[in-house]
C-alpha cells in the first residue's frame, strides 16, 4: 500500500512540489530542476488534484503556502534532504580522500592557485579537485553537486550551512602605469571620469550593479553620480584584464591585485585611499565537517593570516 502512495509519478510531483515550495517559484524551481515553467506548475497541479486539496494560493506576483502545503513541503524538504545526504555519505565513502571544493572563481584563479601547491604538500592523502564558480549556494547545492566546501566572496548568509570568514578585504581603485601616465588630471577622487570605470557588475550575490564603486566613492566624499558610465564585466578578473590593458581603472580588491601592485604592473590610483568592503571571504559546509574538510580550513586560514599580515603593511605603507 505504501509501495502505491509513492508510486513514480507522485515522487515527480513532490520533487516539483518541494522546489516550488522552498524557492517560492514555479520559475526558479525550473531553472534548479532544468525544465520548463509549465511543466513544474503541471506537476504540481497533477499533485494537487490528487490530494484534493491546493497547495498553493496563487496571485499574479506572489506563491504563497497554504496550510496543508506548508505542512506537505515541511516534511518533502527533510525528506528529500535526507536522501541527498545519504547519497553523500555513500559517495565520499567510496571517494574517501576525496575533497570538493568550490570557490569563488576570480579568488581561486588570482589567490588560491599560487598558494595550493602548498596544500598538495602538506596533505598528500588528500585529492583535492577545485571547482572555479560564483553561483550562490545552499545546503541542498552543496548536497546535489558532492560539494564538500565552498569559498565563496560575499555579505554571509547561510542558515543551513556553517560558514565562517578566512580573510576581510580592501577595495581600491588601480590602473596601469600606462593609463596613469596617460591622465595626468587624476589627483584627487573628483577627478575621475565615469566613462574610465570598470566594474564587476555583480560584486556578490543580490550586489547592485556596480556597488563596489559606490562603497569607495561614498567613502571617499567623491560625486556617486559618477557610477553611471563605464564598462561593465560578470567577472572581477574581466575587469582587472581591462584595467591591466591600459583600459581604464578597475576597483580592486587586495587580495586579487596586490600582486598586480607589488610587481608595478598596477598602481593605486589616488596613492591608494584602501575602504573596507562590507563582503569578506567565506569558508562554506555542512555543520560537523569531516577530517578533509577540517584540514583545508585550517590551511587556509593559515595562509590568509600570512596574506593579511603583509597586506596591511602594503596599505599602510600606501597611506604613509
Amino acid at each position: 500500500m505504501r509501495r502505491a502512495r509513492l508510486n513514480a509519478s507522485i515522487l515527480s510531483w513532490l520533487r516539483c512540489f518541494e522546489a516550488a515550495a522552498r524557492l517560492e517559484s514555479f520559475t526558479h524551481a525550473a531553472a534548479e530542476l532544468c525544465v520548463t515553467q509549465g511543466a513544474v506548475s503541471q506537476q504540481v497541479r497533477e499533485l494537487e488534484d490528487r490530494l484534493g486539496m491546493e497547495l498553493f494560493s496563487r496571485t499574479r506576483r506572489q506563491l504563497v503556502l497554504t496550510e496543508a502545503g506548508k505542512q506537505l513541503a515541511e516534511v518533502a524538504t527533510q525528506a528529500l534532504d535526507d536522501l541527498e545526504g545519504i547519497l553523500a555519505r555513500l559517495h565520499r565513502q567510496r571517494t574517501e580522500g576525496k575533497l570538493q571544493l568550490s570557490c569563488y572563481s576570480s579568488f581561486a584563479l588570482l589567490w588560491l592557485m599560487p598558494r595550493i601547491g602548498c596544500f598538495y604538500r602538506q596533505h598528500p592523502q588528500i585529492d583535492l579537485s577545485v571547482s572555479a564558480e560564483f553561483h550562490a549556494i545552499g545546503k541542498a547545492t552543496l548536497l546535489r553537486e558532492g560539494i564538500d566546501a565552498a569559498i565563496r566572496y560575499d555579505l554571509g548568509s547561510y542558515p543551513d550551512l556553517e560558514s565562517s570568514v578566512v580573510l576581510d578585504e580592501y577595495l581600491l581603485p588601480v590602473a596601469s602605469p600606462a593609463f596613469l601616465d596617460s591622465h595626468p588630471e587624476l589627483v584627487v577622487p573628483a577627478d575621475l571620469d565615469g566613462a574610465m570605470l570598470l566594474h564587476d557588475a555583480t560584486a556578490w550575490t543580490n550586489a547592485d550593479e556596480g556597488a563596489e564603486w559606490m562603497i569607495w566613492l561614498r567613502a571617499t566624499g567623491a560625486d556617486v553620480c559618477k557610477i553611471g558610465p563605464g564598462r561593465r564585466f560578470n567577472l572581477f578578473q574581466l575587469a582587472l584584464t581591462s584595467a591591466l590593458d591600459g583600459q581604464g581603472v578597475a576597483m580592486g580588491r587586495a587580495a586579487l591585485v596586490l600582486e598586480h601592485i607589488l610587481d608595478g604592473r598596477l598602481k593605486p590610483v589616488f596613492g591608494g585611499i584602501a575602504v573596507p568592503s562590507p563582503a569578506a571571504y567565506r569558508l562554506v559546509h555542512m555543520s560537523k565537517p569531516d577530517q578533509r574538510v577540517g584540514a583545508f580550513g585550517e590551511w587556509l586560514r593559515l595562509q590568509c593570516h600570512e596574506f593579511k599580515t603583509e597586506r596591511d603593511k602594503v596599505i599602510l605603507n600606501m597611506l604613509c
